[in-house]
């Protein structure tokens, strides 16, 4: 990924006691919340309430007890990341009739979704994660006059999804190819937009390098279903490996464009700045995800006896090759194993250690090495709008065995 921003950072805690201290807000912070639990929003109203931290009504996270040990992540439990309000319905009515305009390509055209369904099918297993995940592990590290706007995700803001749909480049072929000169893959929502404003401050235009034409896909399904309102049907552009907001919904436009769209989400949202800063085009943007773990059982207490360590990791753009598990914050390292199928390098692995608890406290924590060969750090490096937080220190859980 486009290397981080440095800034200067208070020192963190280190060692066990440090480790519980941020275990503490991570094992929890879920619990203090569902005291005041929020309802669902309606159009989410049929997702599993227990499962889920309903932060607004466009951000709702996952339980990490809820996240499970079998892989595909059900759509009931599925994290919401929405920039603006979700269409009406009426949208989905007729999925096959969802057009989709094609420019930068040979033969410019506008498909619909039934055409685009004789071109080709890929079906491809993804991470897909909000940006801002693991954001309030920096919160945490910030000092009363350090301030750090957004939803205070944990964890729960990721999931692991099957999608099935068009290749890209199968569409691209059919129209003739790219034309001369192109740089980028960009991607238009189909959100209905304020009127009065802008529509370059509020539309969902994002723009990836041109070396994702293999991996991209337009994906009418997902988890075997037909993809929802909720997470961007009728059609869903997926950029495998990429952030969530790379992953257009409703995509209703798609160009191969010479330069990054001018969109303020990708003008200056969603770029890797120094805290107090203002994003710009020239800071990185937030595209490829870092090598990433974390437990998801046991949480906050055990019996004593044997216990299978558990969580999930990943590799962005990389297969996840290993992962360690301390159980005594980080001062000694176990290789778990990998458990289940592997569904290819943009997917999760989960990973289990056998382990023998006697009573007492513990602070878990996990270490994910990609293939190759990024190692998962204590700590991220600090940016503006805590994106991309992939620290192994954050995430740790404070266990109690009796």
């Amino acid at each position: 990924m486009t290397e981080m921003l440095t800034m200067k950072r208070r020192t963190f805690l280190t060692g066990s006691a440090g480790a519980v201290v941020a275990a503490g807000f991570a094992g929890t912070a879920p619990l203090a919340r569902a005291q005041d639990a929020k309802p669902l929003p309606d159009y989410v109203a049929w997702k599993d309430a227990d499962a889920l931290i309903v932060h607004s009504d466009k951000t709702l996270e996952t339980k990490r007890g809820a996240i499970g040990t079998s892989i595909i992540t059900p759509e009931e439990k599925l994290y919401i990341r929405n920039n603006v309000n979700t269409p009406p319905e009426s949208i989905v009515a007729d999925r096959d009739a969802w057009a989709v305009e094609f420019a930068g390509v040979k033969e410019p055209k506008t498909l619909t979704v039934a055409e685009l369904k004789t071109l080709g099918l890929a079906t491809v297993a993804t991470v897909l994660q909000c940006s801002g995940n693991g954001r309030k592990y920096f919160m945490d590290q910030l000092t009363g006059d350090q301030k750090m706007s957004g939803t205070p995700w944990t964890v729960g803001a990721a999931g692991c999804v099957l999608w099935s749909g068009v290749p890209l480049k199968a569409v691209v072929d059919a129209l003739g190819g790219p034309a001369d000169g192109v740089r980028f893959i960009t991607g238009t929502g189909g959100e209905e937009l304020p009127a009065g404003l802008d529509p370059k401050d509020l539309v969902v235009e994002r723009s990836v390098p041109m070396s994702n034409l293999e991996n991209v896909i337009l994906a009418w399904e997902m988890n075997g279903n037909p993809t929802s309102l909720a997470h961007g049907g009728p059609l869903r552009m997926i950029v495998p490996g990429y952030s969530g907001v790379n992953n257009i919904k409703y995509v209703k436009t798609l160009a191969l464009t010479e330069a990054e769209t001018d969109a303020k989400i990708q003008r200056t949202n969603y770029r890797m700045h120094a805290l107090g800063e203002q994003g710009s085009p020239d800071d990185p943007p937030v595209w490829e995800q870092p090598v990433r773990s974390w437990i998801t059982t046991p949480l906050e207490s055990a019996a004593a006896g044997p216990a299978q360590v558990a969580g999930v990791a990943f590799g962005g753009m990389n297969a996840c090759e290993s992962v360690e598990v301390s159980v005594d914050g980080g001062q000694n390292w176990q290789k778990a194993n990998f458990v289940g199928p592997d569904l290819g390098r943009f997917a999760w692995r989960n990973f289990v250690l056998s382990v023998e608890l006697a009573p007492g406290s513990y602070t878990l924590v996990s270490r994910a090495t990609d293939t190759e060969g990024n190692v998962q750090p204590e700590e991220s490096e600090m940016n503006g709008s805590g994106y991309s937080h992939n620290g192994w220190r954050g995430p740790a859980v404070a266990l109690t065995v009796s």
